[in-house]
């Protein structure tokens, strides 16, 4: 009887991912590739031209998915997890910090830039807005603006702003 059991696991294991992979529908080839002005090895500055980390992006599952592994000067670290999802026709990020801090942004390529957005609790437990903007320039580099608003996106705050050079 165990081996029955055994060899019944055995086989959905194995046709699981036959299934899932069949049942899926497949990246988008053009709208999976938007994002990809933001691949490679990075530096990045601040507005000054101080380094303020670097970031490590790369092409994941097939290229149907961005990873990326920042790790600021100081010493913070996140990662975050992107993808374009063709059933809601968005981009999505997943970010975490080090600390344990969460971001979920979703938006899409508007013109040539890539813009994300999402909300958090901020430490007095009120709404923040976040806009994340990504840019690519003519030279190559990519800029990051990351504005807050805390009244629902009349006025805005810079939390970021980043030059990405290739390293």
């Amino acid at each position: 009887m165990r081996r029955l059991v055994f060899s019944l696991f055995a086989l959905t294991l194995l046709a699981f991912p036959a299934y899932a992979q069949n049942n899926q529908p497949p990246c988008d080839p053009e709208k999976n590739h938007q994002f990809d002005f933001w691949l490679g090895d990075w530096e990045v500055t601040n507005p000054q031209g101080q380094v303020v980390g670097t970031n490590h992006i790369v092409p994941i599952l097939d290229g149907c998915a961005i990873q990326e592994n920042w790790l600021s000067a100081t010493g913070g670290a996140g990662t975050s997890l992107n993808h374009f999802d063709p059933q809601s026709g968005k981009w999505y990020q997943y970010w975490i910090y080090r600390q344990g801090f969460p971001l979920y942004l979703t938006g899409n390529l508007i013109g040539k830039e890539m813009i994300l957005e999402g909300e958090t609790t901020g430490q007095n437990g009120a709404m923040v807005l976040n806009r994340v903007t990504w840019t690519p320039n003519d030279d190559g580099s990519v800029r990051q603006h990351w504005q807050t608003s805390t009244d629902d996106g009349a006025t805005w705050t810079t939390a970021f702003d980043g030059l990405y050079r290739k390293k």
